[in-house]
């Protein structure tokens, strides 16, 4: 009776051990870039109320994550996404490269864009190899998507290697297979990209070109990726006629990032946001086509405008775009259960790069529109401040909107679309907050992520679970 008691002990020890490392055959990556602690909660309240929860919520597994980077307390996007897909502490604005780099200047082109220049020619560091390039070394099909430009920082990360985040020209080709500037460590290429900024990958005409955007180099990557057997497509409906056989490259955007998803929906669409896929629509694309790898994939998938609306203090737009986001976390958990019931084979991790200086404010009552002004949990009045003004509950550490005498605000203006929140301390744009971040996690190798971890740590989890 003993022996059997043991036998089956060590069985599920074993079990354990293999859960914990090499047992995922495919990774889906989330990040909401901005995503703090405050604009989960504050999305959560917007969209379910106190009481409910949020998909990324309902994840079993949680951690603490310190963002900071190799040069900086508080980290931009570049080297805290380059340490979740590389395991390297490197500088503020640096790619994917190691932690000796410094960020050159990016560089003009011929029409005074930013973004032409690669990296210092020598002894300015060098690349390290991103989970997505091992990913694919083992057989594995890899993609990056995301609502902003797809040369913009997070993704970015996960397949170029450059001094500067702003170099976006030279970020672009290195997404091309065989072309100038290319990086091999992509083999064949990254078989799924969508975003935005197709301006990187088309050369400038001064008769169509939108300003002075496009590549001063004459390069038309799009026809030279079409021509290494990708589909490319421009709108949503070029997203879902695409074969799921072939890699895909997809640009929604001719100047820019995405719509955020507030103007994306709105009714009547305009504009380029008419024929903008949502970011769980791009997620299950580019699984439908990933999976079509019998070794298995990884995914990245970024919300990247929950950043953009923070940097601009306009909650609305960062709380819709969080549930956006959240929206593709259900999306991917319910597309991957089809076909693997316990995630077994599949691990699904939700983090961010960085906090926000977003803030709670006041003794709001429960029940109260995140967005609107606080009201007193006593008696549900409208709070106010030491001068006799209303406020706020949601407010930010910095940011342009600091009035130099507050005044009375009132429900209609602070719902508005385009309502920015108060701030502290002026400056011209909010910036990055320092504090930990969350992480969840569910399906193989899910265990491995506890405690407080710093942004590294999760690019060594992410390689045990694969085996690696």
């Amino acid at each position: 009776m003993k022996r059997t008691l043991l036998a089956a002990t060590l069985a599920m020890t074993f079990a354990n051990a293999a859960n914990a490392a090499g047992e995922a055959k495919n990774i889906i990556f989330f990040l909401g870039d901005g995503m703090g602690p405050s604009t989960i909660t504050a999305s959560r309240i917007f969209k379910y109320g106190e009481d409910g929860s949020l998909n990324m919520d309902k994840l079993e597994r949680t951690a603490r994550i310190k963002t900071y980077s190799n040069d900086a307390q508080t980290t931009d996007s570049a080297p805290s996404m380059a340490a979740y897909m590389t395991g390297v502490k490197m500088n503020n604005e640096v790619i994917s490269m190691s932690a000796d780099t410094v960020a050159t200047n990016p560089g003009k082109d011929a029409n005074g864009n930013l973004g032409i220049n690669n990296c210092a020619a020598t002894g300015n560091g060098t690349s390290v190899p991103t989970i997505l390039e091992l990913a694919k070394s083992k057989g594995k099909a890899v993609g990056s998507i995301t609502t902003t430009e797809l040369t913009h920082a997070t993704p970015a990360a996960t397949f170029s290697h450059i001094c500067n985040r702003n170099a976006q020209y030279a970020i672009a080709a290195q997404a091309v297979p065989g072309g100038a500037g290319y990086n091999s460590a992509l083999l064949d290429g990254v078989d799924v990209l969508m975003g935005g900024g197709r301006n990187h990958f088309l050369p400038y005409d001064a008769t169509t070109s939108i300003g002075k955007l496009g590549r001063a180099d004459g390069r038309n990557l799009l026809t030279e990726i079409a021509a290494k057997g990708y589909t490319v497509a421009a709108t949503k409906a070029d997203m879902l006629a695409a074969p799921t056989n072939k890699k895909f490259i997809g640009l929604y955007s001719s100047k820019s990032h995405l719509e955020y998803e507030l103007d994306r929906t709105a009714t009547p669409s305009v504009g380029e946001g008419a024929n903008q896929p949502s970011l769980a629509e791009m997620t299950t694309k580019a699984m439908d086509i990933l999976s079509q790898n019998s070794n298995g994939y990884f995914l990245m998938v970024e919300g990247g405008r929950i950043d953009h609306a923070l940097h601009g203090t306009n909650a609305k737009r960062a709380l819709t775009d969080t549930i956006a986001f959240d929206d593709a976390v259900k999306a991917a958990l319910d597309k991957a259960k089809l076909t693997d019931p316990t995630l077994a084979n599949t691990l699904i991790v939700v983090t961010a790069d960085h906090d926000h200086t977003l803030a709670f404010n006041g003794y709001g009552k429960r029940g109260n529109p995140i967005l609107d002004i606080n009201r007193g949990y006593r008696d549900g009045k409208p709070s106010l401040d030491a001068d006799g003004n209303t406020y706020t509950t949601l407010v930010f550490g910095n940011g342009p909107n600091r009035p130099n005498l507050r005044t009375n605000l009132d429900s209609a203006t602070v719902l508005a679309d385009n309502y920015l929140q108060e701030t502290g301390v002026r400056l011209a744009s909010e910036t990055h907050g320092g504090g930990d971040v969350k992480l969840f996690a569910t399906g193989a190798g899910a265990k491995s992520f506890k405690g407080t971890l710093d942004n590294t740590k999760v690019f060594t989890l992410l390689k045990s679970a694969y085996g690696f």
